[in-house]
């Protein structure tokens, strides 16, 4: 069956004043680069000139107590912070070489091509069916063979398919906590992002929905660059290639997961990955 996905949205077709919406070849190097970045709620200054650069196709996780920054620096990654009442930034977030602060970002097109993943499941109140298919609807894809398709193909990335392939027409309050949040992950699927945020998408969960979705996670990495935020330091170590730890809205140390959990080259992460706080 030929599955009809519309092509992705470049970062560069951002531009408001852009007429072209085609996919391009990504040009080699990060995907996504952050140069010191200041992020202030009126006058708290929650992030402190923040510098990353996160490599196309990836898994990386933030990890570091509550309140140190971390879900914060994700929300600047689609301009969430935007609507919070008092936030300033300075500094540099870009993807794919385009600065997603540019005053002439479009947006809508931003949070198009990179997808969130939320704490709590948040599915809309429809169908299942209707959940997957909002986001292509908005986007302008009306044709019911089009929409068909793109359901059962964003779903079957989500490892749902099977589960609810019977009963599409249900409401997805019916669902599973843990199969309600890999509806969202389709849902998030279905209008063909680039990148994914996560943040903390396992957190009210049960062990095994989970593991699924930890292993849900690993199956996407060959398709997406993901960052996911995550309290859970054992699964930092077992979904993530990257992992940056976060302390009072500072990245204290940013490496190879393997290399910042056996052999930190910071004190501060030392203590807290052996629990010394936190």
């Amino acid at each position: 069956m030929s599955i009809a996905i519309p092509a992705s949205i470049s970062i560069s077709a951002l531009n408001t004043q852009s007429t072209s919406t085609a996919g391009t070849t990504p040009t080699a190097g990060p995907i996504i680069e952050i140069q010191s970045l200041n992020l202030y709620y009126s006058e708290f200054h929650a992030l402190k000139n923040v510098g990353m650069r996160i490599d196309p196709k990836s898994i990386t996780a933030f990890i570091g107590p509550s309140g140190c920054g971390k879900s914060t620096l994700l929300r600047t990654l689609n301009r969430m912070n935007d609507m919070t009442k008092g936030v300033r930034i300075n500094g540099k977030v870009a993807i794919s070489g385009t600065n997603i602060y540019d005053t002439d970002v479009n947006v809508e097109l931003l949070r198009k091509n990179v997808g969130m993943v939320f704490q709590q499941p948040n599915p809309f109140p429809k169908s299942i069916y209707d959940n997957i298919a909002y986001g292509p609807r908005i986007h302008g894809i009306t044709r019911k063979s089009e929409l068909d398709d793109i359901v059962e193909k964003s779903l079957r990335s989500a490892a749902l398919w099977d589960e609810v392939k019977d009963y599409m027409k249900k409401s997805a309050y019916g669902l599973s906590g843990g199969q309600q949040q890999r509806l969202c992950i389709a849902r998030a699927l279905a209008v063909n992002p680039t990148i994914l945020l996560m943040d903390e998408p396992t957190s009210a969960l049960d062990p095994i929905s989970t593991l699924k979705i930890e292993e849900l996670i690993q199956e996407l990495k060959d398709q997406y660059t993901i960052v996911i935020v995550t309290h859970n330091m054992q699964q930092a170590a077992r979904v993530s290639g990257q992992t940056a730890f976060f302390l009072n809205g500072e990245v204290v140390e940013y490496a190879e997961t393997v290399n910042l959990f056996s052999n930190p080259a910071d004190q501060r992460t030392e203590d807290y990955i052996t629990g010394r706080f936190g």
